[in-house]
């Protein structure tokens, strides 16, 4: 294997982390036709043999659970059984991968050429796959990887090539099956293709489940899927879906294998290639539909510079230890296993919790790069009045402080140690040059005169660039976020000094509460948050915090403005929609119209520079704030419509601590 390229953290701070190898080190020095025909004979779960695909399918046809569901079916619709004995068929037949290693080897020889061609480098860490081969030799193992970009489920059968584990089955969308010759080729290299959304559709979840669990059951392959459900394009970890991980625990409930091991990867791009799309998905323009004359389009992708890849295989999280305590199995021995039951409220709260903390080990081992800090202090600037930017010198100054501080928070920051920061700064200006821009020694957001006929258009062309950025200062938010929480509540708590600790408290209470939809904060941890917020503080020197007093210091001061910074644009994004609501939603609106109701409000105000930042054009954010209004009582729905009183407590909260004046008293009818 190539030789180590370490790019572990050094900071004595710090828990060790695991060191670092590049994997595109060997590829550049030997054949890639001679490593896609290499020997492979990854090791297996308990020593089985691979299964073929047409006995897996025939495994999931037998089952019992399946024929409980289809002669349930039979009496509920009074079709016939053959009848829906075919739909299940045809439903397994467009599901079921069919994973051939002839094109394994070829996905192995080209996406070398692609990879050699698009990354300087992409490190992984041999512990982690020491750990996750040991753990694919004694259970059951589900890989739950992060989602940032198309390239994600590509990479990881990549690097499992690559070190001889096995490959995993893949949960892929619909869209994916729809593209010519690619989609064939994906299923051949381990994708199983299943619908966005199931409704009421009781045989296609039976099928569907039935499918997920044989493979599992039987160790046939490592089972993956992305706990977020799609790909977030803010860059910000999404809201965990259920659905899978409840399927991929169902076994161990019941008792059919001893244990599940879950393994989260995290996957940090230095620069993602959907960069500019995401933010104009963002903005409202449709994405592109998936199809293989768009994939050979995009083939100008291959002559830009994307940085480095890294690739953490965390420690793998077993479900018996995780439901040690929690989970009561004896529950499932009351009716047959076979027969299909809804989750108990204490299971849905248990996969629930387990989701949040497998999504916060995703956030806690992604390796943050320079231009993620450079980022956050170029949208900070961007705001603060100074139009010309900023000196490159000061700009390496502020991130210097910024990289020591991050590394206090526990950030796993990938920062070379022996070069100068100036060189590590200007290397990152140059990899993104493309959004900021350097002239006469100063740097700023590239949001210069474009080619727009109109100011509206003007001002979408420079929220691109604004929103691009935003995604990767979002890859922080994880580091900085509680801290930024506690700063943000002791601003709105007093303007002294001094403020009284169950005041500062209850404001950082409602905030976390109101961003619940915004970012992973896990359920039932507001004091836990709280007082890890207060260390971290307290230990950089920013606060004194006793029982009875929070206090700010003299050198609090910087930090604290920065975390404030840090959440603006969120609680400037939620209030706007706030005014929106008050101010323009005077008659029905379905949920597909409100984004661009609220999408033009909002161009208003910002083009009558009424509002500061433009990041509040984020569809993303416009959908978690409503969400937030309709949790809080703000806005509440009533026969399938959304009926907002602005008399209620939750929203003179809200008013409050995002700074904004309460509005005439209005109701807010919005259907959606």
């Amino acid at each position: 294997m190539a030789s180590k390229a370490v790019y572990s953290q050094r900071d004595p701070m710090l828990k060790k982390r695991d060191d670092f190898e590049d994997i595109l080190e060997e590829r550049r020095n030997s054949s890639d036709l001679r490593y896609a025909l290499r020997c492979y004979a990854p090791v297996v779960y308990k020593g089985l043999c691979p299964s073929k695909a047409g006995t897996l399918k025939s495994m999931v046809l037998q089952s019992d659970q399946l024929h409980y569901v289809i002669h349930q079916v039979c009496r509920e619709t009074g079709r016939a059984v053959d009848d829906v004995q075919e739909e299940v068929s045809s439903i397994l037949e467009e599901m079921a991968h069919r994973l051939q290693l002839s094109t394994v080897r070829f996905f192995a020889f080209t996406l070398s050429k692609v990879f050699k061609t698009l990354f300087r480098s992409i490190c992984v860490n041999e512990e982690g796959i020491q750990r996750l081969q040991q753990a694919i030799q004694e259970h059951p193992v589900v890989l739950l990887p992060s989602h940032r970009s198309y390239m994600d489920f590509l990479l990881m059968s990549y690097l499992l090539y690559t070190y001889d584990l096995a490959l995993p089955v893949i949960a892929a969308g619909m869209d994916f099956m729809g593209m010519k010759f690619v989609g064939e080729m994906l299923r051949m290299s381990g994708a199983f293709f299943i619908r966005r959304s199931f409704g009421g559709d009781k045989l296609y979840w039976a099928v569907f489940s039935e499918y997920v669990k044989t493979m599992l059951k039987n160790g046939f392959a490592p089972v993956e899927f992305f706990l977020e459900g799609t790909r977030s394009r803010t860059s910000k970890s999404l809201t965990p879906k259920l659905g899978l991980l409840n399927i991929v625990m169902d076994p161990f409930f019941k008792g059919e294998v001893f244990d599940v091991s879950l393994v989260p990867v995290s996957i940090s791009y230095e620069r993602i290639l959907e960069e500019s799309l995401y933010a104009r998905e963002l903005l409202g323009v449709p994405k592109p539909k998936e199809s293989t004359s768009g994939l050979i389009k995009a083939r100008k992708v291959l002559s830009e510079d994307y940085g480095s890849i890294h690739v953490y295989f965390g420690q793998p999280v077993s479900v018996r230890s995780l439901a040690e305590g929690r989970v009561n199995r004896c529950q499932f021995n009351l009716i047959p296993r076979h027969i299909p039951k809804k989750p108990s409220e204490d299971i849905h709260s248990f996969v629930n919790d387990s989701a949040y903390r497998l999504v916060r080990a995703q956030e806690e081992n992604m390796v943050l790069k320079p231009w993620v800090l450079l980022a956050s202090l170029l949208l900070q600037n961007q705001v603060s009045g100074q139009k010309r930017g900023i000196a490159l010198d000061e700009l390496t100054e502020q991130a210097v402080w910024l990289r020591d501080l991050s590394r206090q928070y526990g950030a796993f920051l990938h920062w070379p140690e022996h070069t100068p920061p100036s060189e590590v700064v200007s290397s990152s200006l140059s990899l993104h040059r493309g959004l900021v821009r350097i002239s006469e020694g100063r740097v700023q957001l590239a949001l210069g005169q474009s080619y727009a006929v109109t100011p509206e258009e003007e001002l979408l062309s420079q929220a691109v660039i604004i929103l691009s950025c935003a995604s990767y200062r979002n890859q922080a938010l994880h580091v900085f976020l509680r801290p930024a929480l506690l700063a943000s509540a002791i601003h709105t708590a007093s303007s002294n000094k001094k403020r009284r600790t169950d005041t500062v408290f209850n404001s950082f209470s409602f905030l976390r509460n109101m961003f619940s939809n915004e970012f992973i904060l896990c359920p039932g941890a507001t004091v836990q948050d709280f007082e890890e917020a207060c260390y971290l503080l307290v230990k950089t020197g920013a606060l004194q915090v006793t029982q009875q007093d929070v206090l700010v210091t003299e050198r609090g001061h910087r930090t604290l403005v920065f975390l404030t910074s840090m959440l603006d644009p969120f609680l400037q994004g939620y209030q706007v929609v706030c005014r929106f609501l008050c101010e323009e939603a005077t008659e029905a609106l379905t949920e597909k119209q409100f984004i661009p109701a609220v999408r033009k409000f909002i161009i208003k105000h910002l083009l009558a520079g009424r509002l500061r930042y433009t990041e509040v054009l984020s569809s993303d954010l416009q959908k978690n704030s409503l969400a937030a209004l309709l949790r809080l009582g703000a806005v509440r729905k009533i026969k399938g419509y959304c009926l907002g009183s602005f008399q209620n407590i939750s929203t003179l909260s809200v008013f409050f601590c995002l700074g904004g004046k309460l509005p005439t008293q209005k109701a807010v009818i919005a259907r959606l």
